[in-house]
């Protein structure tokens, strides 16, 4: 399906029928991915953002998300920390420390992202079983993109 170029983000990179690879059952309503012109760019003032098309059979959806590139790469750090972190888990009898939130703390731009359980969440002793099943049912389809992110990242020099 052909990413719409009429709308207030202006693809320039695009992937189209992502919806074939994305997700186990790739019945999804994404239906491609882009990097182009933010839709939120004033005059004089130009960002880039990454955006995920979502359409709902009839038209693309409100649904849609767009994210500075930056955040993009964040959250791919984030989601890395998160499956080491459950890579270790199982050494605590309710998958996390009650007595420690934090599991870690990276350094980025001055600051430091930090990244903890979420102790406050009243269902945690079940929620972080689900979230732990439901990483290791989708190891396989995760850790595929993981190395082709690595291997990207080293042929980058990173």
């Amino acid at each position: 399906m052909k990413i719409p170029t009429a709308l207030k983000h202006k693809p320039v990179i695009v992937s189209e029928d992502y919806d074939k690879i994305d997700g186990r059952d790739c019945q999804s309503d994404a239906k491609g991915l882009s990097v182009g012109l933010a839709q939120w760019n004033d005059r004089g003032k130009v960002d880039v953002s990454a955006k995920i098309w979502r359409y709902t059979g009839e038209k693309w959806s409100r649904q849609s998300e767009e994210m500075p590139l930056h955040r993009v790469i964040d959250l791919a750090i984030f989601v890395c920390r998160t499956k080491l972190y459950f890579r270790e888990a199982y050494r605590y009898e309710k998958l996390y420390d009650e007595n420690e939130a934090q599991i870690d703390r990276i350094p980025l731009q001055g600051g430091a992202m930090d990244v903890s359980v979420c102790l406050d969440n009243p269902f945690l002793d079940e929620d972080i079983k689900l979230v732990s099943a439901a990483l290791a049912k989708d190891d396989e389809l995760l850790g595929e993109r993981l190395a082709r992110l690595a291997a990207i990242l080293r042929e980058m020099g990173y």
